[in-house]
């Protein structure tokens, strides 16, 4: 690694100045069981950030600007960047604002940096994303609601007492907002949904599916056990005591046998898209710090990566797990590289059936003549170099923190294999996806 005080060799922009990825932190990402889990957003983003920001280089205060993903806000966390700023100790006069663009809202806050910090209206940047689904709000039906505004302008006692005989107690069944969340409002159709489509478009099978999602489990396992992660997760006690110190989603003895017992989630009873090889429903949150060529001067920092470039593309949302595949083409497109020069990969794994589908997009002369405007494919993406240390099937997509997870886990994964290029990416529930091109230096 070059040592900063002797200075740094710039790498090609696209415009402006170089970007650098200084550190990273995250939290074990933690599994829903039905209840809410011992962590908010906001105690989940300080969590990680704490130990982070106490072993930089720089004070607090240096930092020019917070952003914070963060999709399921509650109530009593409105604008959690700001929060957790506090929270952190940064300071009454830190900057803070919280972004959301569903799954790639921990991504979108680090590309906002990035640009900040190429263009020169900051210097250096706390980037991140965080989420506890487990807290998603509980709420009820339109018509629950209507009836309660109605009883509410009765203006006598009698109205009121009349009005509760068109009471209907179904209206009343406590609804989980995650599920509303999870469909999209144009299309009709859950994420899930999406998946079964791409999965028949592109003829992916439920043994497919389910190898994909073992294979994930099993690569997280195995960098559980050689410890790849301990740099990257800060661990977490609750208020109860109970540490918190890895991804505890993971199964290691998952099987054929033991996936094929699942039922389909979504399309019963032929579907193929079942909760064993779908992302799981987890809190987790992840911060990333980026710095100018100026900071790194200033404080005798040690770069890890840099940033070369970005992209974000959209699609008709009831294919919007193939998104990765436009973000990609585009980002390649505007670097001028080929598919194959690319070391390491990391599209978040929302379903197995959506990765795979991206796949063979990559590969299908048809879809990249149509859809990309290319006159051949865009190549074959090697396995062996996707999601390396597993992904979000086997260790949970929080949805505010996983687009910032894959970026500070792709600069990790470069770095112990020695290996110089990657990119992360991935899909967007609504129809979009981005996709970021980071090199180690």
């Amino acid at each position: 690694m070059t040592d900063s005080s002797e200075g740094i060799n710039s790498p090609t922009h696209p415009s402006g100045r170089p970007v650098y990825i200084i550190d990273g932190a995250r939290t074990p990402f933690l599994k829903v069981r039905g209840k809410p889990g011992p962590f908010s957003p906001v105690d989940l983003a300080v969590l990680c950030g704490r130990p982070l920001l106490l072993r930089q280089m720089f004070p607090k205060n240096a930092i020019d600007q917070v952003i914070l993903g963060c999709v399921n806000v509650l109530a009593n966390e409105m604008n959690p960047a700001r929060i957790a700023a506090l929270r952190l100790g940064m300071g009454e006069t830190m900057r803070a604002f919280t972004v959301q663009i569903n799954c790639g809202s921990g991504m979108l806050s680090v590309d906002i940096g990035y640009r900040m910090i190429r263009e020169g209206s900051r210097e250096l940047i706390l980037a991140g994303g965080t989420d506890s689904l487990s807290h998603a709000p509980v709420q009820f039906k339109q018509s629950a609601i209507e009836w309660l505004a109605d009883l509410r302008g009765a203006g006598s006692f009698k109205k009121r007492a009349q009005h509760f005989r068109d009471l209907h107690p179904t209206d009343f069944k406590p609804e989980i907002a995650l599920q509303s969340g999870l469909t999209d409002p144009l299309a009709g159709l859950s994420m899930g949904e999406t998946a079964e489509i791409l999965a028949h478009l592109f003829s992916i099978s439920r043994d497919e599916a389910d190898l994909f999602a073992i294979n994930s489990h099993h690569r997280l396992a195995q960098a559980q056990k050689g410890g790849f992660l301990n740099g990257e997760i800060e661990p977490m006690i609750s208020t109860e005591g109970e540490l918190f110190d890895q991804d505890d989603g993971v199964r290691p003895d998952c099987s054929l046998a033991s996936l094929a017992k699942l039922k389909p989630a979504f399309e019963k009873p032929f579907g193929q898209v079942t909760a064993g090889n779908s992302s799981q429903v987890t809190d987790g949150a992840s911060w990333v710090i980026l710095a100018s060529e100026a900071m790194v001067k200033k404080y005798a920092l040690n770069p890890r990566a840099v940033i070369i470039d970005s992209a974000w593309s959209a699609i008709d949302p009831e294919i919007m797990g193939l998104a990765p595949v436009m973000s990609i083409a585009a980002l390649l497109d505007q670097q001028v590289r080929e598919f194959d020069k690319i070391d390491l990969w990391e599209i978040n794994e929302a379903f197995a059936s959506q990765v795979l589908a991206c796949l063979k997009a990559f590969e299908c002369a048809e879809f990249c003549r149509q859809f990309l405007d290319c006159q051949s494919p865009l190549g074959r993406l090697n396995q062996d170099r996707l999601n390396v240390d597993g992904g979000a099937i086997s260790l949970g997509h929080p949805v505010g923190a996983s687009g910032n997870r894959i970026v500070l886990h792709l600069v990790n994964a470069l770095q112990r294999l020695n290996l110089k290029r990657g990119i992360a990416s991935e899909c967007i529930g609504g129809g979009q996806s981005g996709a970021m091109l980071i090199e180690t230096i």
